[in-house]
């Protein structure tokens, strides 16, 4: 099973609990994909929630809801709701399809929710989602929500954007998405006249405005993003690949720039990083010859990276 919360595990625990009662420990974490060890802590969880779970041992032990439990409704604040979606989203992508168990228990939430709650709920729960990364710092939920549904509606924005110091803009949402772990809007800025990704986390305050907007055809919000961050850092890099353009695109992530085909069996890479080694150890999952044309500050990277590996391999044959 992909990385989940615990809430979200959790919630899926008390699920079969109420459809399988008394089951095993061992079945229990099947169903959840952990360990005996971590249904225990799930379980815990949902103890410490004032959720009454009685176990028992032996060859027919298990786990069922206390005797006459009848579990109240679901009582959730638009804070705590959106809140949940947004943290289930972060850890686990496949919330968004109604097939993945966390997706499906989502889907129950929904359904008990006050109508104006449960759209804001499932607007959220459609945002694109790129590979998960290390926790950063959580948007408002309530802000997250009213973006997400401009850009539903197609409606222009004025956001108050904190940076080094407060900045008013207007903006087309084009689209609000999670990448590594962080919560992007992608738009046409009217105020900049470009084309912006500003970290939802930044903006303070947020007013639908009645001018519509119509985004770009077949907009790919993550390629886009991944595109956005790949630029306008300190060196600027140019490497030559002995290989088709498809190829390469497969063996590198989106994120380290963009790809130029030279001919049919040479492919151009330009980007930029502040960090010559972690962009040097990333060229390695290049699958052919390549040759490093700049800066001088990723060759001297490549160099000190070859050695060290050379250095590892050969130190068992001493």
């Amino acid at each position: 099973m992909e990385s989940a919360s615990p809430t979200a595990r959790a919630l899926l625990a008390l699920e079969v609990l109420q459809d399988s009662p008394g089951v095993s420990a061992e079945r229990l974490a099947g169903k959840l994909g952990v360990t005996d060890r971590a249904v225990r802590r799930y379980v815990g969880l949902l103890r410490d929630a004032g959720i009454p779970i009685e176990s028992t041992t032996g060859r027919y032990g298990g786990y069922r809801l206390g005797r006459g439990t009848r579990l109240p409704p679901l009582m959730l604040s638009a804070t705590e709701a959106l809140g949940l979606v947004m943290a289930v989203l972060e850890g686990r992508p496949g919330a968004a399809d109604a097939a993945d168990p966390v997706g499906s228990a989502i889907g129950k939430i929904i359904r008990v929710l006050p109508t104006p709650l449960a759209e804001s709920v499932a607007a959220i729960r459609q945002v694109t989602t790129g590979q998960t990364g290390s926790a950063s710092e959580a948007p408002d939920p309530e802000t997250t929500a009213i973006l997400v549904r401009a850009s539903e509606a197609r409606r222009r924005v004025r956001v108050t954007y904190q940076l080094r110091e407060e900045r008013v803009m207007e903006v087309d949402p084009w689209a609000v998405s999670v990448w590594r772990g962080r919560w992007y809007l992608l738009g046409w800025s009217h105020t900049s006249a470009a084309r912006r990704v500003l970290r939802v986390d930044r903006v303070t305050s947020t007013v639908v405005l009645d001018e519509g907007f119509t985004p770009p055809d077949a907009l790919d919000p993550i390629a886009t993003i991944e595109e956005h961050l790949s630029t306008g850092w300190r060196y600027d890099v140019e490497v030559v690949v002995d290989a088709p353009v498809d190829a390469v695109a497969g063996w590198l992530p989106r994120h380290l720039g963009r790809l130029e085909s030279i001919d049919a069996d040479r492919t151009r890479l330009f980007g930029t990083t502040d960090e010559p080694l972690w962009y040097a150890r990333h060229l390695t999952a290049i699958q052919a010859l390549y040759r490093i044309v700049s800066p001088r500050e990723l060759r001297d990277a490549a160099r000190d990276l070859g050695r060290r590996l050379t250095q590892a391999g050969s130190a068992g044959d001493s």
